[in-house]
C-alpha cells in the first residue's frame, strides 16, 4: 500500500487510463514533433533571409520557405490540438463509464461506506482532471524534444552563448524541481477535501427539511463552508506554488535574454559572431519560453492528473458482486414444489465488516412459499440485515441461504433478485415519470398492467387527474410524499414476485389507503410469500407468523396472540409501539 503513494506507481496508474489510446497518442506525438520541426527551422530560415539580404541575392526563395513553414506548422498544430482535445474527452468518458459501471456492480456495503457526494465527485471533477493530464504527457515529450532541439541548434550557431543559456536553464530547472512536489501535495489535499465537501453538501441537501425544521441552517452552512475553506486553502497553496514556478521560469528566461543579448552584441562587435547568427540565436532564446512554459504547465497538469487517477483507481478496488453463468439447472418458480419453503436460513451468521460484531448470529428461519411473515424487534436487532441477506446485499460469514431448495451460491445475484420484490422504508423513487417508476423493474410492462397496480394502491384516479397522467415527472410538486410511497409499492406489486419484501412500507399512508394496501398484501400472501419488517398494528395482526429478533438472534416465533401470551419482549414491544389490539392486550395483562 505504501508504494501507491510513490511517484512512479502513481504515474503508472495514470498511464493505465492512456494505454488503450496509445495509437492516437502516438499520432499526436508525431504531429507535435512535426510542428516542432517547423518551429525549429524558422530561425534558421530567418538567418538565411538576412544573409541573402546582406549578399544582395533574391529574397523570393527564402521568404517562400519561411511562409511555407509558418502555414504548415500552423496546420499541423491545429490538427494536433483537435486530435488531443478529442482524445482527452474520450479518456474522461471511458473513466466515467468504468466508474459508473463499477458503482452499480459493487456490493452495497462498499458503496455505503463512502459518502454519496464523494462518489459523485470522483466521477465528475476527478475525471475532469484526466483531460489535462492526458494531453500533458504528449505535451511534456514535445516540449522536451523542442527544448533539446532548440539547444542543439543554438549550439550550431554559437557554443559560448549556448553555455550561458544552459547555465540559466539549469538554475530555473533546479528551482522548479524543488517546488513541483509541493504542487502535487497541495493538489492531492485539495481533491481529498473536495470529495468531503461533496459528501457533506449532498447529505445536507438530502435532509434539508430536517435541517430547516431543526433551525440548523447556520450550523450546517458553517460546517460545509469549513470544508470549502479547506479546499480553498489547499487550492490557494497549489496556486501560490504554481505562481512561484511561473515567475521564476519567466524571470529566468528574461534575465537570460538580457545577458545573452549583451554577450552576443559584445561578440558581434569583435567579429566573433555574425549579426544574422545573433538574431537567429535570440529567436531561439525566445523560443525557449515556449518549451519551458509547456513543461511547467504540463507538469502541473500531470501532478493533478496523477492525484485524480489514484482516487479514480481506488474505485476499481471496490469489491463487486459475484458474477457467473446462468444457473441452467435452476428450477423455475412455477415448477417448484408447493410444499417446499421458498427461503431457508441455516445457521446464518453475518457481519458488515471484519472488525465489526455479527449483525445476526446462528439464524435458522423458514419462509413458507405462501403466507405473510412479519419480523419485529428493537432497533439494531438485525431486521434489515435479514433483508440484506435475502437480497444478497450482504453475504453470510457462516451458514447458508436456500432459495427453492438450492443454495444461494447456485444463483447469480440477479437471478435471486428476479424472484423478489423489495420496497425500502424510505420508498425512494428513481428519476423519471410515474410510468418510468412503476415499470422500473419490468421495462416491458404495458400501460394496462401499470394501471392495474396503480388501482390496487388507490392511485389510479389521482394519476388520471394529472395533466400529464403517467408521464408526470416525479419531481413535480403535484405528487406528494405518500403518493410517491404508493408508486414504489405499485412498482413492487407489478407482476407478482415469488417473495415480496416490505420494510414497513405503509408508514406515510392514511388509514383508508393502508387498509387497501393490507388487502393487496393479503391477496399476495395467498399466492406467494410476503415478508414484512413491521412496526404497526395492522401489519402484525395480518401476519400468519411473527418472528421476534433480539441482538441478532431469533428469540421467538408464533402468532400475535401466542407471542403476547408467551414472550415478554414482544409484550414490551407491543406496549411501547402501541400496536396491540385492545382485547388481546387486556387478556395478556
Amino acid at each position: 500500500m505504501e508504494s501507491s503513494n510513490q511517484p512512479l506507481p502513481r504515474l503508472r496508474t495514470l498511464t493505465s487510463f492512456l494505454v488503450p489510446h496509445r495509437r492516437t497518442m502516438l499520432l499526436g506525438l508525431l504531429l507535435g514533433l512535426a510542428a516542432n520541426a517547423a518551429g525549429l527551422a524558422t530561425p534558421m530560415v530567418t538567418k538565411w533571409v538576412l544573409d541573402t539580404l546582406g549578399d544582395g541575392g533574391s529574397m523570393a526563395r527564402p521568404i517562400a520557405v519561411l511562409l511555407v513553414l509558418v502555414v504548415v506548422g500552423a496546420a499541423i498544430g491545429l490538427w494536433q490540438w483537435r486530435l488531443l482535445g478529442t482524445l482527452a474527452e474520450q479518456i474522461v468518458l471511458d473513466a466515467r463509464t468504468a466508474m459508473v459501471a463499477r458503482y452499480f456492480r459493487a456490493r452495497v456495503g462498499e458503496l455505503q461506506r463512502r459518502p454519496t457526494g464523494e462518489l459523485v465527485t470522483r466521477a465528475t471533477s476527478d475525471t475532469q482532471l484526466l483531460r489535462e493530464a492526458s494531453s500533458s504527457i504528449v505535451g511534456l515529450v514535445n516540449a522536451g524534444i523542442a527544448l533539446v532541439g532548440t539547444l542543439v541548434l543554438m549550439g550550431v550557431l554559437d557554443l559560448f552563448l549556448l553555455g550561458c543559456t544552459l547555465a540559466a536553464v539549469l538554475v530555473v530547472a533546479a528551482v522548479m524541481g524543488v517546488l513541483m512536489p509541493r504542487i502535487a501535495a497541495a493538489q492531492v489535499a485539495a481533491q481529498e477535501h473536495m470529495g468531503r465537501l461533496g459528501g457533506a453538501l449532498e447529505g445536507a441537501l438530502r435532509a434539508v427539511r430536517t435541517v430547516k425544521a431543526s433551525r440548523a441552517e447556520a450550523r450546517v452552512t458553517e460546517r460545509i463552508v469549513d470544508d470549502a475553506r479547506q479546499v480553498a486553502t489547499h487550492s490557494v497553496r497549489a496556486a501560490l506554488v504554481t505562481a512561484s514556478v511561473w515567475t521564476i521560469a519567466w524571470t529566468g528566461i528574461q534575465l537570460a535574454v538580457i545577458v545573452i543579448l549583451g554577450i552576443g552584441a559584445w561578440r558581434a562587435q569583435r567579429d566573433l559572431l555574425e549579426i544574422s547568427s545573433l538574431i537567429a540565436f535570440l529567436l531561439y532564446v525566445f523560443q525557449l519560453m515556449g518549451p519551458i512554459t509547456e513543461l511547467t504547465q504540463n507538469t502541473t497538469a500531470l501532478q493533478a492528473g496523477i492525484a485524480a487517477a489514484g482516487r479514480i483507481r481506488e474505485v476499481g478496488t471496490m469489491a463487486t458482486e459475484p458474477a457467473g453463468p446462468a444457473s441452467t439447472s435452476t428450477p423455475r418458480p412455477d415448477t417448484a414444489d408447493p410444499e417446499q419453503p421458498v427461503l431457508v436460513f441455516r445457521g446464518v451468521t453475518a457481519r458488515y465488516g471484519p472488525d465489526t460484531p455479527p449483525a445476526v448470529r446462528d439464524v435458522d428461519l423458514v419462509i413458507p412459499r405462501r403466507g405473510h411473515t412479519a419480523i419485529v424487534g428493537p432497533s439494531g436487532a438485525g431486521k434489515t440485515t435479514l433483508f440484506s441477506l435475502i437480497l444478497r446485499f450482504l453475504e453470510p460469514e457462516h451458514g447458508q441461504l436456500l432459495l427453492d431448495g438450492r443454495p444461494y451460491a447456485a444463483y447469480r445475484p440477479d437471478e435471486v433478485r428476479a424472484r423478489l420484490a423489495y420496497v425500502e422504508q424510505e420508498t425512494p423513487v428513481v428519476p423519471g415519470t410515474i410510468r418510468d417508476n412503476v415499470r422500473f423493474t419490468h421495462p416491458d410492462a404495458t400501460d394496462d398492467e401499470i394501471r392495474a397496480v396503480l388501482r390496487a394502491v388507490r392511485l389510479d384516479e389521482k394519476v388520471d387527474s394529472l395533466p400529464e397522467g403517467l408521464d408526470t415527472p416525479l419531481s413535480s410538486t403535484e405528487v406528494s410524499g405518500g403518493q410517491r410511497q404508493r408508486i414504489a409499492l405499485a412498482r413492487a406489486m407489478l407482476r407478482t414476485p415469488q417473495v415480496l419484501l416490505l420494510d414497513e412500507a405503509t408508514a406515510q399512508l392514511d388509514g383508508l389507503t393502508e387498509a387497501a394496501l393490507q388487502e393487496c398484501v393479503r391477496q399476495r400472501a395467498a399466492a406467494g410469500a410476503v415478508v414484512t419488517i413491521a412496526h404497526r398494528l395492522s401489519t402484525v395482526l395480518d401476519a400468519d407468523r411473527i418472528v421476534v429478533l433480539e441482538d441478532g438472534r431469533i428469540r421467538a416465533e408464533g402468532t400475535h396472540a401466542e407471542l403476547l401470551a408467551g414472550d415478554d419482549l414482544y409484550r414490551r414491544l407491543v406496549e411501547a409501539l402501541r400496536i396491540a389490539a385492545e382485547e388481546p392486550l387486556a387478556a395478556a395483562r
